[in-house]
């Protein structure tokens, strides 16, 4: 082989390998998504998670979710190397709060009602 060849080889390899962690990556993400569903008369205006039930995350719903409404919510990359099983609980527009229940949120097809 020369080193041109050489050379080829392993640019093709690079790219190679560049697009198998893109495709992991990609898939990665639609593995952590799940459906919430607002069953409430008063909107969504944040959704909270927790491995520990004391420092709370949130997802970004944009302005919130309206009663009767339901949206598909997707993990952040940086969460990647948290636990599956959180706590998640919902603040609404009225002021109140859901209780904290705990979900495996690598579960295909999690649905959350509110």
């Amino acid at each position: 082989m020369t080193f041109n060849s050489a050379r080829i080889a392993f640019v093709t390899l690079s790219f190679s390998i560049a697009a198998i962690g893109m495709i992991a990556t990609s898939a990665h993400a639609d593995e952590f998504s799940f459906t919430a569903t607002n069953t409430t008369d008063s909107a969504i205006t944040e959704v909270l998670v927790s491995e520990n039930k004391s420092d709370w995350g949130y997802f970004d719903i944009g302005s919130g979710i309206k009663p009767g409404s339901t949206v598909n919510l997707l993990w952040d990359q940086s969460t990647n190397n948290e636990s599956c099983t959180q706590w998640v609980k919902a603040s609404y527009a009225d002021g109140s709060e859901s209780e904290p229940a705990k979900f495996d949120f690598c579960e295909d097809g999690l649905e959350i009602d509110f």
